[in-house]
């Protein structure tokens, strides 16, 4: 380690700045930001710097660089493009124990100015030594979409209890717990949901009622999205980081399951078509006992959890048991998987309207309303209806649809391992019977299906060279 990361308390100190360009307003506007006064000596001063100093009581000096200069500075900055005057600097500092910078010269330096990510109070610096600044601002970048602004507000929240938190808890562990519950819970989320008022006042109850070992955790419903991890939100991903224990179907993706936290309790409530491992009744209990043991609890679902996901049943459980809950929507099946086999669900040629339907209703047989679904300019998109389909082919030309319409099967869509088969009304069925291609499956139906061979994106142009194209004269891709 080439430098030792420190933060310096600059309010209401003072700092020297040898240069008056560009270069010296941006180390001046991080000086200012940090509460320092600074002095700026140069010949020439930037007029967006002097207007910068004016506003925050700094001062120019129109002239020469002179040693005494950094008599009652607490660090300095050399900013100028005179490598004389900058190594003057450098000496001048080094022979007072004055902290020094010299921009774009490291070997000058005795501290450096990271890429900093600031979320006051919280501020992080990332630094690659002088060795390469581009690399730092790129991590700094991501950790800017990592980190949401709300961890700003929640900074000044937990600040504002601190000292009450530590007289509630006189053991270290204790407080540790508390305040694990604090930031990885519900008063969190209601600070980066822009609620600060009922974080304050939730923060409030917890110490009222504080017992770390015995307060009712949390449930997390959030929707995996298709299968393809890059797919998760931001906000899905910090909470599965997050959470003690995760309850996952079977429509979740292995490599989604995977970004979970390490150390959580994995458990398998997968469903399949006539095998359901853990009955729906049982899971809604399986959450609320999780909950009950002052856990964060995890709901895990393939695609979004309020379109066939069963979430809304979860969620009334919780309700009527008084669990706090929240919900992360996922990208559904019909959005990602059609986008992938290059089928848009609307086109203005083609389109203008696309519905969502299940293939199977309670008692396993398909009950819709299909004079519904033959209407012109419309896509149709069915949800767990492989096992079905040659009755909802059948139905949809007896009730109107042309046995032409273009019909297509995306099977484990957004994954590696996606196929898609594309027919008709009329011949989807059989071709299916030969390709029998597996679920998980969407069925969509419409005239947009006829552009998947020219608007693929995820498929024969891409995957050709790794030899996973099937050779099907029904035109099975994947």
């Amino acid at each position: 380690m080439d430098y030792l990361p420190l933060f310096f308390k600059l309010d209401n100190r003072t700092a020297l700045l040898v240069g008056g360009g560009q270069v010296a307003l941006r180390k001046a506007t991080l000086l200012v930001r940090a509460g320092a006064k600074v002095t700026v000596v140069a010949h020439r001063v930037d007029p967006e710097l002097v207007e910068l100093l004016e506003m925050n009581g700094g001062q120019v000096i129109v002239g020469e660089y002179h040693a005494e200069l950094l008599d009652d500075k607490y660090l300095v900055v050399a900013a100028t493009d005179d490598d004389e005057l900058n190594e003057r600097v450098h000496y001048d500092a080094v022979e007072r124990h004055m902290p020094v910078n010299v921009v774009d010269n490291q070997p000058l330096c005795t501290f450096i100015f990271p890429a900093i990510v600031d979320r006051s109070p919280i501020v992080i610096g990332v630094s690659s030594g002088g060795e390469s600044p581009v690399l730092a601002r790129l991590l700094r970048a991501k950790l800017e979409t990592w980190i949401p602004q709300g961890y700003s507000r929640l900074g000044q929240l937990v600040g504002k209890f601190r000292q009450q938190v530590k007289s509630t808890f006189s053991n270290v562990e204790t407080r540790r717990i508390f305040w694990e519950k604090v930031l990885q819970g519900q008063i969190a989320e209601k600070v980066f949901a822009g609620r600060d008022e009922e974080a304050h006042d939730l923060l409030v109850t917890a110490l009222k009622h504080a017992d770390p070992e015995h307060q009712v955790g949390e449930v997390y419903l959030v929707g995996g999205g298709p299968g393809d991890p890059e797919l998760l939100t931001f906000k899905a991903l910090r909470l599965m980081q997050q959470a003690d224990v995760v309850l996952y179907d079977q429509l979740v993706s292995p490599k989604v399951v995977d970004l979970c936290r390490r150390d959580a309790d994995r458990v398998f409530v997968g469903k399949r078509r006539d095998d359901h491992a853990v009955p729906q009744e049982d899971i809604n209990m399986l959450l609320v006992k999780y909950a009950q043991q002052g856990r964060r609890v995890l709901r895990l679902k393939g695609g979004d959890p309020f379109i066939f996901g069963r979430g809304g049943e979860e969620l009334q459980t919780l309700k009527e048991q008084n669990i706090p809950f929240q919900v992360v929507p996922g990208i559904t099946a019909a959005s990602a998987c059609s986008t992938y086999a290059g089928i848009p669900l609307t086109h203005r040629d083609y389109a203008q309207s696309v519905r969502f339907v299940t293939g199977q209703l309670k008692n396993r047989t398909s009950d819709l309303n299909f004079e519904e679904l033959v209407h012109p300019g419309q896509t149709i998109v069915f949800y767990m209806g492989l096992h079905s389909l040659p009755h909802l082919c059948e139905q949809l030309i007896a009730h109107g649809r042309a046995a032409e319409t273009p019909a297509a099967i995306v099977s484990k869509g957004t994954r590696p391992d996606q196929q898609v088969l594309v027919g008709t009304l009329s011949d989807l069925p059989q071709l299916q019977e030969q390709a029998k291609l597996p679920a998980p499956a969407l069925i969509i139906v419409g005239e947009v299906v006829s552009l998947h061979e020219n608007l693929a994106w995820f498929g024969e142009e891409v995957l050709h060279d790794h030899g996973l194209i099937m050779p099907d004269p029904h035109r099975v891709t994947d």
